[in-house]
């Protein structure tokens, strides 16, 4: 029988994310375009040590928008292969609701993090982002749409 400190230290390690689907009054979606790579995503990132995704995703789009909302239901998870540089992980996508005027102007971006943020019609998403962050995307609008949450491996659904 292996030691259960054992036997923890040998389960191997995932990376966790959570990020916010926002739409704006048009039911565009709003995508954020972060300085350190090409494509835009949505708003959030990763899950520190000890922090739920839930706490993360309302920490995130703090950070990166300056809005302080928390997040609505869970619309997908998405567990995602092993990549180069990157360990497999768990992305978790929540429901930010409807932004208006006045939220939308409220919006304050960092600029060491962010270099922009706009709404696309969903149909433009796969122009902005990477195939499996169109696929979330995707997922998740339909997920919202029929007020279901979606289990998804790589972008596509299961189950």
């Amino acid at each position: 029988m292996v030691p259960a400190d054992d036997y923890v230290r040998s389960l191997p390690r995932k990376r966790m994310a959570a990020g916010a689907l926002f739409v704006d009054s048009a039911s565009r979606i709003l995508l954020v375009d972060p300085v350190y790579r090409d494509t835009w995503d949505l708003p959030g990132g990763a899950v520190e040590a000890e922090e739920s995704p839930y706490a993360a995703c309302r920490r995130e789009v703090a950070e990166e928008l300056g809005l302080d909302r928390p997040p609505g239901r869970v619309l997908a998870v998405d567990w995602v292969p092993s990549r180069s540089q990157r360990p497999e992980g768990l992305v978790v996508v929540y429901d930010g609701g409807m932004l208006g005027t006045a939220d939308i102007d409220a919006i304050v971006l960092p600029e060491d993090e962010l270099a922009g943020f706009a709404f696309v019609a969903a149909d433009e998403v796969a122009a902005r982002a990477t195939p499996l962050v169109g696929r979330r995307i995707a997922a998740s609008l339909k997920a919202k749409a029929a007020g279901t949450v979606v289990s998804l491996e790589d972008g596509c659904a299961v189950g």
